[in-house]
C-alpha cells in the first residue's frame, strides 16, 4: 500500500473542471465551515421521516400490545443514543467522518481502507435496494415501468449528493417540513374515525413478537447508520448539539413516527399500512413522501463516496474527488437497481451489517477509554490540520473485529448488532489498557506531488449554512 500525505484542509474552492464539491473528504472540516443547530437538526429530523418506520411500527404493532411496544421503541431508542452520541462526538470533535476517523482511532492507515471498503459496499448496496423500492413503489402508485423510477430517481439522488452536504442540507429544509405536514394530517384523518384510548389499550391483533425480537428490528435496522453518524456530525460546531440533534431524531422515529405505527397496526391488523398514510393526500402527499425517501437515501449515497476516497487514497495513493466517485458510484447503484439486481444481495448486505458495528465499538473504546492512538488529533486539533503521520497497522483490533463480527452472526440470543459492537468494545477496552493492542509501522502521509480537490464547483458559493 503506498504511503501518502496529506498536508491539511484542501481548500473550499478550487480549480477548474472539478464536478461539485469534494466535502473534505481527506481533511477536517473547518470550525469556519460548520452549520448552525436548526440547519443541522433537519438533516437529523430528515432521517427520521419515512413510510418504512410507518410500516416497522406497524409490524411491531400487531404483534405486541402498545405498551409492550413502547418498551421496545425505548430500548432501541436508548441503544441508538448511546452509539451515536458516542461515535458522533468523536466525528464532531475532530472534523472527521468515520473511514479518515479509523486512520488514527483504532485500525491505522492500512486497517481504514477495509473499514472504508467494508461502509462502501454496504451504503452503496443499500442505495440500490432502497432506489428499488422508490421504482416499484411509484411504479405501482402512479404507473410506468419500474425500472424508469429508478432511473429518475438514481439521478436525482446523484446530481444531489455530487453538490455535497450543504446541498443536501438545504434540501432537508424543504422536504422535512413537508414530510411531517403531510403525515400528520393523513393519520389524524385515519385515526379520527377510532377510539385512540381503545387503539391503546387493545391487545396485539396478531402472533405475540418477544420484546428481544422487536428491540432487534429497532435498533439493529438503524445501527450502520450510527455507526457512520460522524458524517454528518463533523458538521456540528458544538457536542451539545449533536445530542440534542440526534436525541430528537430518535424521539421523532421512534416515539412519534414508530408508535404512532404502532397504533395504524392495531388498527387494521397488518403492517401494511403505507396506503393509509397516503390515502388522503393526493398526488402531492405521494411526491413529498417520495422526496422524503430520497432523503434519507442520499446518505447512502454520501457516506459511500467518502469511503470509497479514504479507500483509493490509502491502496492506490491516489487522491480521488468525492464528486467524481458519488457519479461513479451512483450510475452503478441505478443501473444495477433498474435491471432489478440489488433486490438479490439483501442477504449479503445484512451480513455487512453485522460486520460494521464492531467498528463503532472499536472507535468508542480507542477514542473515550484506551486513548492510545489519539495522541496525534489531540495535537493537531486546534491547527485544523491532520496529523503528519499515522499508525501503518493495528493487527489486533482486526482479530476483534473478526471475533466481534463471529458473535454477532453466529450467536442467538439478544440483538445480533448490538452484540457484535458490545463485543468489540469490551474486548478493545481490556486488551487496550492491558497494553495487549501495539501499533505497527509509521506511515508519512504525503501529497506533495497531488493536487488536492477543490471543495466546490467553479462560481459555487456555499449555502444552507
Amino acid at each position: 500500500m503506498a504511503a501518502h500525505k496529506n498536508t491539511g484542509a484542501a481548500p473550499e474552492a478550487g480549480g477548474a473542471g472539478a464536478v461539485g464539491s469534494d466535502d473534505y473528504a481527506l481533511s477536517r472540516v473547518p470550525r469556519e465551515k460548520r452549520l448552525g443547530f436548526w440547519t443541522m437538526l433537519l438533516q437529523w429530523l430528515a432521517q427520521s421521516g419515512s413510510i418504512s418506520q410507518f410500516t416497522l411500527g406497524a409490524t411491531i404493532g400487531v404483534g405486541m400490545s402498545f405498551g409492550d411496544a413502547f418498551l421496545a421503541f425505548t430500548l432501541g431508542a436508548v441503544i441508538l443514543e448511546v452509539v451515536i452520541f458516542a461515535i458522533g462526538l468523536a466525528g464532531m470533535r475532530e472534523g472527521l467522518a468515520t473511514p479518515l476517523l479509523t486512520r488514527w482511532v483504532g485500525f491505522g492507515r492500512n486497517g481504514s481502507a477495509l473499514v472504508s471498503l467494508v461502509i462502501s459496499i454496504s451504503l452503496v448496496g443499500w442505495f440500490g435496494v432502497q432506489n428499488t423500492i422508490f421504482g416499484d413503489s411509484v411504479s405501482s402508485l402512479v404507473g410506468g415501468p419500474s425500472w424508469l423510477w429508478c432511473a429518475v430517481a438514481g439521478v436525482a439522488i446523484t446530481v444531489l449528493v455530487i453538490f455535497g452536504f450543504r446541498y443536501m442540507a438545504v434540501f432537508a429544509k424543504i422536504v422535512t417540513p413537508l414530510f411531517f405536514a403531510m403525515v400528520a394530517w393523513s393519520v389524524t384523518d385515519a385515526l379520527s374515525e377510532h377510539s385512540l384510548s381503545e387503539l391503546i389499550h387493545s391487545p396485539a391483533p396478531g402472533q405475540a413478537i418477544p420484546l428481544s425480537v422487536a428491540a432487534t428490528a429497532i435498533a439493529g435496522g438503524y445501527m450502520t447508520g450510527a455507526i457512520v453518524s460522524p458524517e454528518m456530525t463533523r458538521y456540528n460546531r458544538k457536542g451539545s448539539h449533536v445530542f440534542l440533534q440526534s436525541a430528537s431524531s430518535m424521539i421523532l422515529s421512534e416515539y412519534i413516527v414508530g408508535l404512532t405505527g404502532v397504533l395504524l397496526g392495531h388498527m387494521v391488523g397488518s403492517g401494511q399500512v403505507s396506503q393509509i398514510v397516503l390515502s388522503t393526500s393526493g398526488v402531492f402527499g405521494v411526491l413529498v413522501v417520495l422526496m422524503s425517501t430520497a432523503k434519507i437515501n442520499d446518505w447512502n449515497l454520501y457516506g459511500s463516496s467518502l469511503g470509497v476516497v479514504n479507500f483509493f487514497q490509502v491502496v492506490f495513493g491516489k487522491r480521488l474527488h468525492r464528486g467524481a466517485v458519488t457519479i461513479a458510484l451512483g450510475v452503478a447503484g441505478t443501473v444495477l437497481s433498474a435491471v432489478g439486481i440489488m433486490t438479490h444481495f439483501t442477504d449479503f448486505l445484512s451480513v455487512l451489517g453485522v460486520a460494521i458495528p464492531p467498528v463503532g465499538g472499536i472507535i468508542v473504546a480507542e477514542y473515550w477509554v484506551v486513548r492510545r492512538m489519539r495522541a496525534p488529533l489531540d495535537a493537531t486539533r486546534e491547527a485544523g490540520t491532520l496529523p503528519a503521520t499515522s499508525p501503518t497497522w493495528v493487527p489486533m483490533s482486526l482479530v476483534i473485529w473478526a471475533v466481534a463480527f463471529c458473535v454477532g452472526k453466529f450467536y442467538d440470543g439478544g440483538i445480533p448488532a448490538l452484540n457484535s459492537l458490545l463485543t468489540a468494545f469490551v474486548l478493545y477496552s481490556v486488551l487496550g489498557l492491558a497494553g495487549w493492542i501495539r501499533t505497527y509501522g509509521t506511515t508519512t502521509l504525503d501529497d506533495a506531488d497531488d493536487t488536492a480537490p477543490s471543495q466546490a464547483a467553479p462560481g459555487t458559493a456555499p449555502v444552507g449554512a
